[in-house]
């Protein structure tokens, strides 16, 4: 997956999900908005991320986040049990 690019600032997150109330329209296909990068954190257990355009997939774990440019069209799957939140970053 990509690297966040340097300057960019935190400015929301969500709430920490876990694999039962993990909401339905981050499993299926979404993008974020433009100027906005994701940062997938998990905390407990394993999550897939997969990323639409470019085709990519990958499996996301505790100090192994994903990150998602602007725009990009991805979804997420619990791998099991699991917590974890997103972060979202632009430029100040």
């Amino acid at each position: 997956m990509a690297q966040l690019p340097h300057g960019l600032v935190a400015y929301k997150r969500t709430p920490v999900f876990d694999q039962d109330s993990l909401p339905a329209g981050l499993r299926r296909e979404h993008r974020t908005k433009p100027g906005v990068w994701a940062l997938i954190h998990v905390i407990e257990g394993r999550l897939r991320c997969r990323i639409h355009d470019p085709a990519h997939e990958e499996i996301l774990e505790p100090g192994k986040p994903g990150v998602v440019q602007p725009e990009q069209p991805h979804d997420v799957e619990p791998l099991g049990p699991m917590r974890m939140f997103v972060e979202f970053h632009a430029m100040p």
